[in-house]
């Protein structure tokens, strides 16, 4: 059985119990010895009522791992649930990592609370982390990382790697006296080479590293073929700040999945499951409102042609077919844009190309399913006519939908706008005006 099933399985067992089964429950070894993640999801699986009983039965040196584990959304109401004693306790427990996690969500005052009450070096590791935008990987770069001087030797590098806790695999790095990145090492290099060798001429003077400024998607791929747990991650000087690991490069695909998913119905990946009534219904309205302008538009669109409408009521039957089927053919072309940007395999110089070929696509399978389509359409109503004037806005509509699908990611992205966000609607809307005006606008050229 795996993890995930047990979790789940977990998760139904507390939430068909009463509070004081929860709390039994809650207790046991099994879910005692949760990681901190699959904790926060059990707890956010849960309503907000039982979710702060069974949070503050924790252990105290768990509530910091698994609060920042938790979507900002469930934190935040954690935090603002907290008494002020409790609220004490838990910032005192803040490292600079967890503090960059919660920052951006979190009221000025809590944060300044949290300052206070950081180490002097964990607060220079807070204020450099905060020099680089959200997007950057040396915002989340591990600064807890083994790392030595070049120029001691292979006896000395065993008996610091002794003394400071050192746990085979982790990775080691050489570094020279202005902390430049030299290279790296292995344990078992250090316990085969002579006693007297200095890393200097161990280290591995090829190890991969990661700028600083570095995207987050750069830095995951960086990763991804390195073939190694992890990589150092250095400034424009070289000198080594941290690192990426295999942990954090799958948190930042997880979080980037998930917000392409939630982006696409206007909503964030730190939603959470349970969030209050009134401020999820506030969130979404606002989405609704946009779709309810674009479907303003479409509508629009067809009322100039209510004439025809009247006289040939087949055209209203057949009208969310032409809609269906660009809007579909649309999202396949989106969804492959915003997955080849993401991925930085859209550039300037292949965006021409991707569009011709995304034209062709839509070009054949717009023939091919108008075709299909008029002939059923035809065979329906008896209708010759009516058959190639669906035909017509069906190839229109499908070779627009894929023109549109490369276009609007690519023209969201100059204007610095999340083409995830914005790009269904923007589509949506351009394919059901231009269907429905194709589509209409033969019918009337052709049957009054």
């Amino acid at each position: 059985m795996s993890h995930t099933i047990d979790l789940s399985e977990l998760i139904e067992r507390i939430s068909a119990a009463d509070t004081d089964e929860q709390r039994q429950l809650f207790n046991e070894q099994e879910i005692q010895q949760l990681d901190p993640g699959s904790i926060a999801t059990l707890l956010e699986a849960l309503p907000l009522h039982e979710r702060m009983e069974l949070w503050r039965q924790l252990p105290l040196n768990s509530h910091v791992d698994v609060l920042t584990a938790m979507r900002a959304d469930t934190r935040d109401w954690v935090i603002h649930s907290l008494s002020e004693a409790e609220l004490n306790l838990v910032l005192a427990k803040l490292d600079n990592l967890s503090l960059i996690e919660w920052a951006d969500s979190l009221p000025d005052e809590i944060i300044e609370k949290a300052m206070s009450l950081l180490s002097k070096d964990d607060l220079e590791l807070f204020d450099r982390a905060n020099q680089y935008s959200d997007d950057e990987i040396g915002r989340y770069a591990n600064p807890k990382v083994m790392s030595l001087p070049q120029g001691i030797s292979a006896k000395r590098a065993l008996v610091l790697l002794e003394r400071h806790g050192y746990s085979y695999p982790a990775p080691i790095y050489v570094v020279n006296h202005s902390k430049k990145f030299v290279g790296g090492v292995n344990y078992q290099q250090l316990r085969e080479a002579e006693p007297m060798a200095k890393l200097s001429t161990l280290a591995d003077r090829s190890f991969p590293v990661v700028e600083d400024d570095a995207s987050l998607t750069e830095a995951v791929e960086a990763i991804e073929h390195s073939q190694r747990f992890s990589l150092p991650i250095v400034d424009k000087q070289d000198q080594l700040i941290g690192e990426i690991d295999l942990h954090l490069a799958l948190e930042l695909m997880r979080e980037s999945y998930e917000s392409t998913l939630m982006a696409n119905a206007g909503m964030s990946e730190e939603d959470d499951l349970f969030a209050p009534i009134a401020k999820s219904a506030r969130k979404r309205a606002v989405w609704l409102g946009i779709n309810l302008l674009t479907a303003i538009l479409a509508s629009v669109t067809i009322s100039l042609f209510e004439d025809v409408i009247a006289e040939v009521v087949a055209l209203a039957v057949l009208m969310p077919i032409v809609a269906s089927m660009g809007g579909i053919a649309g999202s396949q072309t989106l969804t492959l844009m915003i997955r080849g940007m993401a991925l930085n395999q859209v550039t300037a110089g292949n965006r021409w190309s991707l569009l011709r070929n995304e034209c062709g696509i839509g070009f054949l399978n717009g023939v091919l399913w108008a075709v299909l389509i008029g002939l059923l359409a035809g065979i329906w109503f008896q209708s010759f006519l009516i058959g190639a004037i669906i035909a017509v806005g069906i190839v229109v509509n499908i070779i627009t939908a894929a023109l549109f699908g490369v276009l609007i990611p690519v023209a969201l992205d100059k204007f610095k706008l999340d083409p995830a966000l914005a790009g269904s609607v923007v589509l949506t809307t351009v394919t059901d005006v231009v269907g429905f005006f194709a589509f209409l606008g033969t019918a009337k050229l052709l049957l009054l």
